[in-house]
């Protein structure tokens, strides 16, 4: 099968430019994305293309930035193999947990294994905010816990924290193609403990949750801690990333007005996670 990719790139290159980009191209029918330093490549089925459909993108929804894109016919090829090869190869995090694809034959073994489909590339552990949250959640107990996983994407953190026996996962994405991807990883890795709900933070069940992740970006984070907190247990632990250290001081702040003690952060190329608990 024929697929077309689409090489986007974007004025002003942001990492939240680029997330927005990748949820309206997920909408109209792209199927993976690559980054790169210079752009973002989309692709998506030669058939299921549509000229009048990504134009139609770009004036009505990116308000706060500019997009010229360029396409490749890319033939027919096994793709699971291009994957393998080029994209998504296995990942050992902290020495602890392999994140791989179902397609992978020779992988190390590991404490804990997540396998993920890469239908996008995104939440395939290989981000450094992916990774700064699996190391946290590696060194907790999570035993009999409840978890909280905001913008759970392809469903990676939520996995990790139900095979370390959480006793309750519920994982939440505003995007249909995140839902999509977390139902099918969760059936790929058994998982009968988790449930994923489509929404943004007003989805939040009325329960409360002993650890709560969100690794979104500063601006929703800043926008719905409150409703996070909310949900937090009063001996409970938020932890948040996807963004920079430079914006910590403004997400301590936050924490801070809400009645949260700041707890300890890890950074990686200067992307941070950050955790907190109250007062």
């Amino acid at each position: 099968m024929e697929y077309l990719k689409t090489s986007c790139i974007l004025h002003p290159d942001t990492e939240i430019n680029r997330e927005i980009l990748v949820a309206d191209l997920g909408n109209i029918g792209y199927e993976s994305f690559t980054e790169t330093p210079e752009c973002l490549e989309a692709y998506i089925k030669a058939s299921d293309f549509s000229e009048e459909a990504l134009l139609h993108l770009s004036p009505s929804e990116f308000q706060n930035f500019k997009v010229s894109f360029t396409h490749e016919t890319i033939p027919d090829q096994n793709w699971n193999e291009v994957w393998e090869k080029n994209y998504f190869q296995p990942l050992v995090i902290a020495n602890r947990c392999v994140v791989r694809a179902p397609f992978h034959v020779n992988y190390p073994n590991a404490e804990y294994e997540v396998v993920i489909e890469p239908n996008m590339a995104f939440g395939t552990g290989n981000h450094e905010t992916t990774i700064l949250m699996i190391s946290e959640i590696l060194n907790q107990n999570l035993f009999g816990k409840t978890v909280l996983d905001m913008g759970c994407g392809t469903g990676i953190l939520s996995i990790l924290t139900a095979k370390k026996r959480a006793a309750k996962v519920i994982g939440i994405d505003i995007d249909q193609w995140a839902i999509n991807s977390s139902v099918e990883n969760v059936a790929i890795n058994k998982i009968s403990n988790l449930e994923i709900i489509q929404g943004g933070a007003e989805v939040i069940p009325a329960m409360k949750f002993d650890y709560i992740y969100a690794n979104i970006q500063r601006n929703i984070l800043l926008n719905d801690m409150h409703l996070y907190s909310k949900a937090l247990e009063k001996d409970g632990e938020l932890i948040v990333s996807g963004f920079y250290l430079a914006d910590l001081g403004a997400i301590k702040a936050r924490a801070d007005e809400l009645g949260m003690r700041f707890l300890r952060f890890s950074e990686i190329d200067k992307w941070v996670a950050a955790v907190f608990t109250w007062k």
